[in-house]
């Protein structure tokens, strides 16, 4: 297989390296969300405790990452958000208040982990290794990017709401 890197170079700084770190990001918040999201609905519909379905949640993914430390910052920033937003732990898989905050944290975490993937890109480590292999797949950025904003939108409009009421 051809090396990926013969047919572009990656960026190590500027524009390029944002833009590249913004898709790498993407790119990672999808198995991110993915692990989140079935770690807090499982740990939620056991009983887990608070830490336990966190725990969960944050193991899932972390065990299927190939950007381990872009990966941990999304988790950590992620599951602070959850924790803070008063009962949206115990709310329950049937409350809106429990899935407006699973929706509305992957964007925070994203914003975390934009500069991190940045600077391991721009030293050639983390996202840029995959680069390397020749082998890249998931969903177009473009897609990941779409349903962040959706998830951002609703997840916003349930947190007002129930600081609302």
């Amino acid at each position: 297989m051809a090396d990926h890197v013969t047919h572009h170079e990656l960026p190590t700084a500027g524009r390029e390296l944002t833009a590249m770190s913004i898709a790498a990001t993407l790119h990672c918040l999808t198995g991110c969300a993915v692990g989140e999201i079935a770690g807090m609905a499982i740990g939620t519909a056991l009983g887990f405790s608070q830490w336990g379905t966190v725990a969960l949640s944050v193991v899932v993914p972390i065990a299927l990452a190939s950007d381990t430390f872009s990966i941990a910052v999304m988790e950590v920033v992620d599951n602070l958000v959850v924790i803070v937003v008063p009962g949206a732990m115990e709310a329950g898989l049937g409350a809106p208040l429990f899935w407006g905050s699973l929706s509305f944290s992957p964007s925070v975490a994203f914003v975390a982990a934009v500069p991190v993937n940045r600077w391991l890109i721009g030293r050639g480590k983390g996202h840029a290794a995959v680069h390397r292999t020749g082998i890249h797949g998931g969903p177009d950025p473009r897609l990941v990017g779409t349903l962040l904003a959706i998830g951002f939108v609703f997840g916003t409009a349930v947190l007002v709401a129930e600081a609302a009421s």
